[in-house]
């Protein structure tokens, strides 16, 4: 990190650790001393017909945005390389992919947002905490949507772009390594920063919003017990008794 100004030290070296230390910090914390807290805090009694649009809008898009991040952050160019994937190809595929599930998720938060806004009772259990979350969040997806157009847009204009495997890639991946490469993050271009601000502002966010049931999985369903469920109505209940006592079960 030496030979760097003290911002690009300060927002590329440091910043991504004390993000990590909220984010871990903040899921022991929230999980340990909030578990009835973890939760999504569901709206869906109160408003549920932009709910039935907007949420499998937003997750689809969401879900596609995070494999495409995962596969440009963490796979090295040379690994594309080796398999026969030429950089024409990444990324026409990269930003064709990038439009369609950035166009989706900005529709889905956008009609989740709008019925936050509208809907009386959905409006009346928003928190500031939500806002805030809302407000983060739209700001990554905005900034990371403008930026595939704007790339988009010079690709198809013969304009000359950055390719983000060379500056941000490395970068990222160099922090899971203790040892952050101030100099790729501080030479890519200023759309990529901006989004990656944002994208950390979120993360630290993470723990402490209704975003944390993105780190919960109902693996607990599988190994539950059965339910078993009773009538009070003793004709019933004899009833049951001697039909379940003549049927095979597993």
């Amino acid at each position: 990190m030496n030979g760097h100004g003290s911002l690009d030290t300060l927002l590329w070296g440091i910043l991504p650790y004390v993000v990590l230390v909220l984010l871990i910090g903040g899921l022991i914390w929230r999980h340990r001393y909030d578990k009835f807290g973890w939760t999504t805090r569901s709206s869906e009694l109160y408003e549920s017909r932009l709910l039935r649009i907007g949420s499998p809008l937003f997750h689809f898009g969401l879900l596609v945005v995070i494999v495409g991040h995962v596969v440009g952050l963490l796979v090295p160019e040379g690994w594309t390389d080796a398999l026969g994937v030429s950089s024409t190809v990444y990324h026409v595929s990269a930003l064709s992919l990038g439009l369609v599930a950035g166009f989706c998720t900005l529709v889905g938060i956008a009609l989740l947002v709008w019925r936050r806004r509208t809907s009386g009772p959905v409006f009346s259990v928003t928190t500031r905490n939500d806002k805030l979350m809302y407000l983060v969040l739209v700001l990554a997806i905005l900034t990371g949507l403008g930026m595939t157009v704007y790339f988009a847009g010079t690709e198809i204009t013969g304009g000359h772009t950055q390719d983000y495997r060379k500056t941000v890639s490395p970068w990222f991946r160099s922090i899971w390594i203790l040892r952050p490469d101030v100099a790729a993050m501080a030479s890519a271009d200023g759309l990529y920063k901006l989004h990656t601000l944002m994208g950390l502002a979120l993360f630290a966010l993470f723990p402490f919003t209704r975003l944390v049931h993105a780190f919960s999985a109902p693996v607990g369903y599988l190994f539950r017990p059965y339910i078993i469920y009773r009538t009070r109505d003793p004709h019933h209940a004899a009833a049951g008794q001697a039909e379940r006592a003549t049927r095979r079960g597993w």
